[in-house]
């Protein structure tokens, strides 16, 4: 099937990978991940997603405090001696930026290579990004068809961080949708 991507859809799939991995720490790469690289393409996944106020220092923010179990630093615990975990993250990330209380990355290294597999909902994810260039009638599959690939599955974890950032799914559907269409024109 990748050999029906783009070069950038292939290389929205690297940096997935790359972003789980290095930057997270994670095992494994999600929908959530794909969604990650996606924000920083300058295709028309890019476009529409910044067009709906994400960036991608938040959503990495977001994944590494909600796809590592949890927030690292146990909010209830702090509560209990007095300290509000929210108001020192306010002030750190005012201070230092964004994430600043994050989890440092993982042990990944230059050079050194592993297999981080897919995810069954990024598999999902990937497939159905097939199955909506062929419903467009393009000959390949882009990084706004990947896109429309996660957003397909209303249950996966990069739907339900959109939601909770405050963004209308189906209007984000209907402009990449609408941005990938007038490109193929």
């Amino acid at each position: 099937m990748f050999e029906r991507f783009t070069k950038d859809a292939r290389a929205v799939v690297v940096l997935a990978q790359e972003e789980a991995a290095r930057e997270l720490g994670h095992r494994h790469i999600g929908p959530e991940h794909l969604l990650l690289a996606l924000v920083q393409d300058a295709g028309p996944a890019g476009r529409a997603l910044r067009g709906h106020g994400l960036e991608a220092h938040d959503l990495r923010s977001r994944l590494a405090r909600t796809t590592t179990g949890g927030d690292p630093l146990d909010p209830e615990a702090l509560r209990s001696i007095g300290i509000d975990l929210d108001a020192v993250r306010q002030a750190a990330e005012e201070s230092f930026g964004a994430g600043a209380l994050d989890a440092p990355p993982g042990r990944w290294r230059p050079g050194r290579r592993s297999h981080v597999p897919f995810t069954k909902g990024a598999k999902k994810s990937l497939e159905l990004s097939l199955r909506h260039a062929l419903r467009l009638k393009h000959k390949s599959i882009g990084t706004g068809h990947i896109l429309l690939g996660v957003l397909h599955d209303e249950d996966n974890p990069a739907v339900s961080i959109l939601k909770t950032s405050g963004v209308d799914v189906d209007a984000l559907r209907a402009d990449v949708t609408r941005l990938i269409t007038s490109e193929a024109a």
